[in-house]
């Protein structure tokens, strides 16, 4: 890992100074400890530079009275750099070796699970660790490490925590800020919490996020202030490894510059094949940027890159699918919007594409308001057929249900997948014609368990040239139109909120082509459950 030569950090107030023995005692501390996963475990925790000097700024400079200088550390830096790690040795740290009497240390994040990766991690430490395991009282059933020796705990908190009042707050370990939905647990944790202790210390580490109206982006901004002197707070700490606007994405020289622990803890051959995904998906892009170089991404950004889908584009013949097979995904609208419906037929022999055929049905009376005030050709395609419509000012599903009647008659219809929000009467109406001419009807959830493994096989399929679509002017919109949503894990799901005109038919396509991939087998959650989630 090479040498390391400390320089305290400008941050340091005149009246502070760093104290060695303290920084050295913390340094020492930690690296007896052990780390708990994959090659590493097992092995002494030595410090790597940017960790080492974040220890020593923190517990090595203190003010004239002695006590430390900063209360507050907000560590910003990408997936896998071992923030976490550094965390519960920190959240040991304070709980053993801080000469805190009835210290109380929190983990604290969004859910219990993400607010359990310190936690477990500590506990595995101090298994590790025959002089802190004779010392302490581990209870996995309520997250907690308990020191009688010193009447001090360590223990977990989330979001999910009914009572969060109380707290004499020693060490406070905020995993994942960007997470945080609201600024209620925040708040709760860090005001006024350690208000009766000399040196509380409040470590917050994150990811960089999505959301700029979040607490984490509060915090962030503050950090960047302090860090270029337009803001004065001595007795917060910032530390942040993230790409700056003026820099280029695809140079690796920002990689390792944002990566601390590039070559170490993340192989850089990784981060390089993370970027290859990156150059081909918008999506991916946005992965790769927050996550592996710590960027603010906006979130809006379009999804299918429509040179590719406009290359899967042939002229079809609707009776060329008579009898085939198919699987349907219907797209329901409450209001004047627009309904779609997308048959998908697998692969017959010989073939490796699924074909996609859509249709799609609007209120008459609304047709010419929408073509003036939406600036969409609506009219235009009402003339030349493109889509159905239906009497008065909302769709009509007696109408819509007549029509699957006919379609079952000409195809053969397996499935037919539906948002399960709102759509009672045509859910019943559909069961009962599926009845009558063998088709399974059910609610498709359009979370991210449901959504993100046919939102990326359709993604995957459109740039393996494995869709064939007959260049539906409506659908071509739709696909053009969808912006995705994308959770921590890489899962996405198309956003209605944020695509700001219409995706119906990409919704009603992406659950066709779950049904399809997969043939069916009932409820779409228990194939998934199995399955997994796919991360390409």
């Amino acid at each position: 890992m090479g040498t390391f030569t400390y320089t305290p950090t400008k941050l340091m107030l005149p009246t502070s100074h760093y104290d060695k023995r303290r920084a050295d005692f913390a340094v020492g501390f930690i690296q007896m400890l052990k780390h708990t996963t994959g090659e590493w475990y097992g092995k002494p925790f030595h410090l790597m530079p940017w960790q080492e000097q974040i220890i020593r700024d923190i517990f090595g400079i203190v003010d004239a009275d002695g006590y430390r200088q900063f209360r507050t550390a907000y560590v910003e830096v990408g997936k896998k750099n071992g923030k976490s790690e550094l965390a519960a040795a920190i959240a040991l740290y304070l709980l053993f070796a801080d000469g805190e009497a009835g210290a109380e240390v929190y983990s604290c994040a969004a859910d219990i699970n993400q607010a359990s990766i310190v936690f477990n991690t500590a506990k595995a430490m101090v298994e590790q660790c025959g002089d802190l395991r004779d010392l302490s009282k581990l209870v996995p059933s309520t997250k907690r490490i308990i020191f009688p020796h010193m009447n001090s705990f360590y223990r977990v908190l989330s979001s999910e925590t009914k009572s969060k009042q109380g707290f004499n707050v020693s060490g406070l370990i905020f995993d994942e800020l960007f997470a945080q939905q609201t600024r209620e647990l925040f708040d709760t944790m860090t005001k006024y919490t350690g208000d009766a202790r000399r040196q509380p210390l409040y470590f917050l580490i994150t990811t960089a996020g999505r959301d700029k109206t979040s607490i984490c982006y509060e915090i962030h901004c503050k950090a960047k202030a302090v860090l270029d002197g337009s803001k004065i707070d001595p007795a917060f700490y910032p530390a942040v490894f993230g790409i700056e606007e003026d820099d280029n994405w695809e140079d690796e020289h920002i990689w390792r510059r944002v990566n601390p622990s590039i070559g170490v803890t993340i192989p850089f051959e990784t981060v390089q094949a993370a970027y290859e995904q990156a150059k081909q998906n918008p999506a991916e892009e946005m992965h790769f940027r927050q996550f592996r170089l710590n960027e603010w991404c906006n979130a809006d950004i379009r999804w299918m890159p429509m040179d590719k889908w406009d290359a899967c584009g042939e002229v079809l013949k609707p009776e060329d699918y008579e009898g085939r097979e198919c699987y349907c995904g219907l797209d329901l609208s409450s209001t004047g919007d627009l309904t779609a419906l997308v048959l998908v037929f697998p692969p017959g022999s010989g073939d490796s594409k699924y074909t996609v055929l859509p249709f799609f049905w609007l209120p008459e009376d609304v047709i010419d308001l929408r073509t003036r005030r939406d600036h969409v050709p609506y009219a235009v395609w009402k003339k030349i057929g493109v889509f159905n419509t239906t009497e008065g000012n909302i769709v009509d599903y007696d109408y819509i249900v007549a029509f699957i009647s006919k379609l079952s008659e000409q195809f053969r219809i397996r499935e037919i997948a539906y948002d399960r929000y709102g759509a009672e009467k045509i859910r019943r109406d559909l069961e009962e014609l599926g009845a009558e001419h063998g088709f399974v009807v059910f609610p498709f959830g359009q979370g991210f368990i449901s959504m993100s493994p046919p939102s990326k096989d359709l993604y995957q399929f459109v740039m393996e040239g494995r869709i064939r679509h007959g260049r539906h002017p409506v659908l071509d919109w739709n696909m053009a139109n969808v912006i995705v949503d994308q959770d921590a894990a890489g899962n996405i799901k198309p956003n209605k909120k944020k695509s700001t005109e219409k995706i119906d038919g990409a919704v009603a396509l992406v659950m066709g082509l779950a049904r399809a991939t997969i043939g069916g087998n009932g409820i779409v959650e228990s194939v998934y459950n199995e399955r997994g989630l796919l991360i390409l």
